[in-house]
């Protein structure tokens, strides 16, 4: 077949679509290069031919011209503000996305990185048409931040569930129906449990799914019961700039990697939370220097493994060193290759502001190589309080939970860090009651405890938890009482052991962030936090205006009380005129 008849078929297929004019240059180009004459004898065909360039011919010179483009182009057309949305599915509209001044209450329960998933969720929320209220009562969407560390955490969620579905069927029906949803660890772990057990949730979104919120109230709003709780290989939320909850806040949270691979044999985390990855460092970066910007004083780097970090989105950063582990200390997956890591972002945070403290949590032990110990001791803005969760004192106890180390290598790395930062405070978890403790475990436990003397701790007793190791392979054969009972003999020794510690600080001067004014002191008090993560109460004579920070000398501190609650973080204190810490007793 000739060229010209090659593009004329091709011309008739895509008739006058977006490529016509690709088309008519191969036509021109044909037709000036071609050794047939359009004088000689037409064929049929030809004379077809002939037509359809009549019929391009009188629709170019009737369409628009080049300076009907550039006339176009040059004045922009101005759209009108809406919310952000993405592009919806096929069976909603853009309209069924939008939030439409609908009113969000927003309660969260569990540990900090729930806290940083509530002001994301928020952030995706907000950008989507929604509005925030503190009031339950004129709320129209009910979301639940929810926690499945222990048992005791999902009951606490189940009864506010019962209350909640109270409050819905009392909702009068010239309202719009008010919608519950249940987000978080608990939804990725009882999803099916949810939805069949409890009619009155809406929606389910698990930790990695709080993109999809729009999209699943959306499909709630036709009565339907909505659910995403599938865990993502990469999903960091780097792009999304949490709202902060409180805007006369101090501090903030900041979420730098999500997951974990250590598998412990009773933790649920790598199964509601799903693999470690790590944000990318400018994006961290550009975060804490906004909220710097606004004038806050203290970050919290975020994770469920902070410090395994390990930002591969920089290509020329992943070459084949491993990751450098603390002296004794193995993990339960291979050795990981490349990366920016935990050190590095460390050092480049505490950079931005030289006024802002920075803080880390929660730490695997494992991974403190020297480089990291030396840069806290080195930056006067990283805070030298180190959180070191131990969860057992028994080497045996130590491998079924499948920690990576011994007794004997975490109490020389407890002298190591002393050493390399002195003054150090420190902090741990631990576990009573775990599968197969005998009482010589616990025994050593509380050695342990008095060995290191604490700061802080967190400590509760053990709650089996579906799909881990432990569940499939370990027997929960400590009675309840026996596990209540070593709980105590750890609350009493801790409590010894740590008013020890804390007496180290009475006659010293320490630079207190002012959070406040002290709503359990006397009037003129202001409420404080100093580096060890201590609170401060003490007096002053200028008018409080904001966040600053003060020097102030601590005179004394002593035990004073200790309040037990079964459903929630009970908090002790160890306080005084002017000082006063916590250990936090999880049953």
């Amino acid at each position: 077949m000739h060229p010209l008849q090659c593009v004329l078929q091709a011309q008739r297929c895509l008739r006058w679509g977006p490529l016509a004019s690709v088309s008519w240059l191969l036509l021109r180009t044909c037709r000036a290069h071609s050794g047939v004459r359009s004088s000689a004898c037409p064929s049929p065909e030809t004379r077809q031919e002939d037509g359809v360039w009549k019929d391009f011919s009188s629709r170019l010179a009737t369409g628009p011209t080049f300076q009907h483009f550039l006339r176009s182009a040059s004045v922009p057309q101005e759209k009108p503000s809406t919310p952000d949305v993405e592009d919806p599915p096929p069976y909603l509209t853009v309209d069924e996305l939008l939030g439409r001044q609908r009113k969000v209450y927003l309660e969260t329960y569990g540990c900090q990185m729930n806290v940083n998933d509530t002001e994301i969720a928020w952030s995706i929320l907000q950008k989507s048409g929604y509005l925030r209220t503190s009031n339950l009562q004129e709320a129209d969407v009910v979301l639940l931040v929810t926690c499945s560390i222990r048992e005791k955490a999902e009951q606490t969620i189940w009864n506010r569930l019962h209350q909640l579905k109270s409050l819905k069927s009392k909702r009068l029906r010239s309202r719009v129906p008010l919608r519950i949803g249940i987000l978080g660890c608990m939804a990725e772990r009882l999803k099916e449990e949810i939805l069949n057990r409890e009619k009155t949730v809406d929606i389910l979104a698990g930790p990695d799914a709080y993109r999809d919120l729009p999209r699943l109230l959306a499909v709630a709003e036709s009565g339907q019961q909505a659910a995403n709780v599938l865990l993502s290989l990469d999903e960091t939320y780097a792009d999304v700039v949490p709202v902060q909850t409180s805007p006369s806040a101090t501090s903030a949270f900041v979420s730098i990697m999500r997951g974990c691979d250590n598998m412990c044999s009773y933790c649920i985390v790598p199964f509601t939370r799903g693999r470690e990855r790590s944000r990318p460092v400018a994006s961290i970066l550009e975060e804490v220097r906004k909220l710097s910007e606004q004038g806050l004083k203290e970050v919290t780097l975020l994770g469920q493994n902070v410090n395994s970090f390990r930002d591969n989105s920089e290509v020329q950063f992943n070459n084949a060193v491993s990751t450098n582990l603390s002296r004794g200390f193995s993990t339960n997956y291979k050795a990981k290759q490349g990366g920016l890591r935990f050190a590095y972002l460390l050092d480049q945070v505490s950079r931005i502001d030289p006024e802002m403290r920075i803080r880390f949590t929660s730490p695997h032990p494992k991974d403190f190589p020297d480089e990291v110990l030396q840069l806290i001791h080195e930056r006067d803005n990283i805070c030298k309080q180190i959180h070191l969760p131990a969860q057992s004192g028994s080497s045996r106890v130590l491998e079924a939970m499948r920690r990576g180390y011994s007794r004997e290598s975490y109490v020389e790395l407890i002298h190591h860090i002393r050493e390399s930062i002195p003054g150090v405070s420190l902090s741990s978890d631990f576990i009573a009651g775990f599968c197969g403790e005998t009482e010589e475990d616990h025994l050593q436990t509380v050695s342990l405890l008095q060995e290191v003397q604490y700061n802080m701790g967190f400590l509760f007793a053990y709650s089996m938890r579906q799909k881990t190791r432990a569940y499939h392979r370990l027997k929960d054969d400590i009675p309840e009482e026996v596990k209540l009972r070593r709980l105590e003999e750890l609350i009493t020794v801790f409590r010894e052991e740590a008013t020890k510690a804390n007496k180290t600080f009475v006659g010293c001067t320490q630079l207190v962030l002012v959070e406040g004014v002290s709503s359990r002191s006397f009037l003129g008090r202001l409420l404080g936090i100093f580096f060890a993560s201590y609170h401060v109460c003490f007096s002053f004579f200028l008018l409080f205006q904001g966040s600053f920070f003060f020097s102030v000398l601590i005179s004394s501190s002593f035990l004073k009380d200790i309040f037990v609650f079964s459903e929630r973080i009970s908090e002790k204190y160890f306080c005084s005129t002017f000082l006063e810490t916590l250990l936090y007793v999880y049953f």
